[in-house]
């Protein structure tokens, strides 16, 4: 039955512009043109097919995507792509591989901490691909605690070099991305000594492998660590380890826009100043909430077209049975994360705006928005990535028994996404750096410290310390001012409930150490209330295209309504709203579900995903999942002979045994 839209129906019953809606999702009608043409052109590319990933032997696997990069690259190069199509291409192709590091992390790293000479020299290499790079800091026995790690760099005035060391076996770099079969070089972390004086970490250019034969220069062990969770997955990555025993480099070769060694082995500071190092972390954290946005739609995508095409139970005298979707228990479990998609949509294009305003700031010397930007960043880098990589396996479970297959793909899109919570920055430590610069603000207020951008709503603590809610029913929780007057004094309050406990230690470090669960907390009410203001700032714009406004309207209730509510405790706790109150906005919650509910599949189909980048049978455009599903099967390779491999051998024998006995 091909061209047969099993949802039609339910694309029929939108209630707004769906063409417009994308616009919205793109963030402009240049980035959905683009969008749009370069997924197309994957999605039609037969190279770039991925149904048999998760069936793969991992060498065959890790093979196939180097000809998918090296075929993305060709594809670059003739089509003559700019830098913006590329970087989609490379999205869409939808395969971890080396080059995510090369483009995502060693570039970036060079342009932000070498020197005019350096980037002039590496990057020239880097754009052409003539050299490939990683990005080297993560330890055998450290990741987070960058402070502490092992490996070292010591400078020998005697021939101008420094040596790069792994003095034990923890020192060994572990997981770098692209390091353990690919890169020819990395951006190695290590201990800078020189004049028998440490100087802290800093980041050196080191060639790991010859760039006429690839093997491993000397001195360099270098290899791939295993298989990782999940089928296909992050396995098309080569997560590497890598020894150093005393391998030289040249001096030049350490990246030295903020500090240098001079030839005689002085360590000197540039007048570049420190801070700047910060927007190169900026930069890659504001990705990264972009990136939470897009997984968890593609899981929200699958669950909410699967939810409208599965029916269970609810047939009345042999009609049809009721279309999952239509369970308020499915809604109450789904709607929230579609909300969720859009929320981390706008809180994303917000950061991107943050970045370009903290660069242009660090430019001109103006570091007065920096601790608010790094710790902004941090917070929704952690409640971004967490909430994702738990939504993707609540749609996984929203689809039911056939979720678990690997077509669905949702295990495949989990095992890829789930290391999010862990790289640039371990989820947790990056709430506990909020919770200081939280509990700084706080102990700072005192000095009528003057406080901007994020965090500005302590300025009015007084106020929110003392504030009740004004709601008197359900409809009055749609009002953004008596909302977000909520959310700050539910943050304010569990901040300073944290300082003035923190206050009764007389060594704050170990105050912060016993405290250090609960000051996660209020970091995490601080961070939500960041996205629901820009959820809401968002909503202040003129946004065109019939009815789109209403259905962001309704799912910015649906998000702060949901924290709401999953959250309760903590506003109920700190007073900030009362038992009555908490019902009614639960009351209005399940209004704005029966809203959504008609626009639901014209919603994700707002993110304009194509079928091949979706990956995903239960959610594919035109809703025909149990025809796809069966075909599917028989292509399995255990499908591939009718008597199993092993039948001579096991069952046979066991088989005829079983009669044998049967007999006596």
């Amino acid at each position: 039955m091909a061209g047969v839209d099993y949802l039609a129906d339910e694309r029929n019953k939108a209630q707004f512009d769906v063409d417009a809606m994308k616009i919205v999702w793109a963030g402009s009608r240049h980035a959905f043109e683009v969008s749009d043409r370069i997924s197309k052109l994957v999605a039609n590319d037969p190279a770039f097919a991925k149904d048999e990933r998760t069936m793969m032997p991992r060498k065959e696997l890790f093979k196939n995507t180097l000809r998918k990069a090296a075929y993305a690259w060709k594809k670059i190069n003739e089509l003559r792509l700019s830098e913006e199509e590329a970087s989609k291409l490379r999205f869409y192709v939808d395969e971890p591989a080396f080059t995510d590091l090369h483009w995502g992390m060693f570039v970036p790293f060079i342009k932000g901490q070498g020197t005019d000479e350096q980037q002039q020299k590496w990057l020239s290499l880097a754009y052409k691909m003539q050299i490939i790079g990683c990005y080297a800091q993560t330890e055998l026995g450290h990741g987070s605690n960058v402070q502490g790690l092992e490996t070292t760099a010591t400078f020998d005035p005697q021939t101008d070099e420094f040596v790069i060391h792994s003095p034990t076996l923890t020192s060994s770099k572990w997981w770098p991305g692209g390091l353990g079969k690919v890169s020819t070089h990395a951006v190695v972390f290590a201990r800078l000594i020189t004049d028998g004086k440490e100087y802290g970490v800093h980041g050196f250019i080191v060639q790991l492998r010859s760039l006429e034969d690839h093997q491993p220069l000397p001195g360099v062990t270098v290899g791939d660590i295993g298989m990782k969770f999940g089928n296909g997955a992050y396995n098309t990555m080569d997560n590497g380890v890598l020894r150093f025993d005393h391998v030289r480099i040249p001096r030049d070769h350490m990246l030295m826009r903020f500090s240098q060694v001079t030839r005689d082995g002085k360590y000197k500071q540039s007048d570049v100043p420190r801070q700047l190092v910060y927007g190169t972390m900026v930069y890659v954290r504001q990705t990264i909430v972009q990136d939470a946005s897009s997984a968890l739609s593609r899981a929200v995508c699958i669950a909410t077209r699967y939810s409208a095409v599965r029916r269970q139970f609810g047939s009345q005298n042999g009609g049809p049975e009721t279309q999952v979707i239509d369970y308020k228990t499915q809604q109450s479990r789904l709607f929230p994360l579609l909300a969720s998609a859009y929320a981390f949509r706008f809180a994303g294009e917000w950061l991107k705006w943050l970045y370009t305003d903290v660069t242009q700031r660090l430019q001109a010397n103006d570091f007065s928005t920096l601790p608010e930007a790094h710790a902004c960043t941090a917070g929704l880098k952690s409640l971004t990535t967490s909430a994702t990589a738990d939504a993707i396996e609540e749609c996984r479970k929203l689809c039911g028994g056939h979720g678990y297959l690997c077509t669905s793909g949702l295990p495949e899109l989990f095992a890829v996404y789930v290391p999010a919570c862990t790289y640039e920055g371990d989820n947790i430590v990056m709430l506990l750096q909020v919770a200081r610069f939280l509990m700084k603000t706080v102990s700072q207020l005192a000095f009528g410290k003057q406080l901007t951008g994020t965090i500005a709503y302590m300025g009015r603590l007084e106020h929110l310390m003392e504030c009740r809610c004004s709601v008197q029913k359900a409809e009055d929780w749609l009002n953004p001012s008596a909302v977000l007057e909520v959310f700050e004094a539910r943050a304010a309050r569990m901040s300073v409930s944290g300082a003035q406990r923190l206050s009764n230690f007389t060594n704050p470090e170990e105050g912060f150490a016993e405290l250090s669960a609960d000051l996660v907390e209020a970091a995490v009410a601080h961070c939500q209330l960041i996205v629901v203001s820009k959820f809401i700032e968002k909503l202040q714009q003129d946004i065109p295209g019939q009815g789109v406004k209403e259905q962001l309207k309704a799912l910015c209730g649906i998000y702060y309504l949901y924290l709401l509510h999953k959250h309760q405790g903590d506003f109920l706790a700190t007073s900030c709203i009362t038992p009555k109150q908490a019902s009614l906005a639960n009351d209005l919650l399940r209004t704005l579900y029966s809203q959504v509910r008609p626009n639901a599949v014209a919603l994700v189909d707002a993110f304009n995903y194509t079928d091949h980048y979706l990956g995903s049978i239960l959610g594919c455009y035109d809703g025909n999942v149990y025809a796809k599903l069966y075909d599917a099967a028989w292509k399995d390779p255990l499908n591939e002979s009718v008597v199993p491999d092993g039948y001579q051998e096991f069952i046979r024998p066991l088989l005829k045994r079983q009669l044998g006995n049967a007999k006596l």
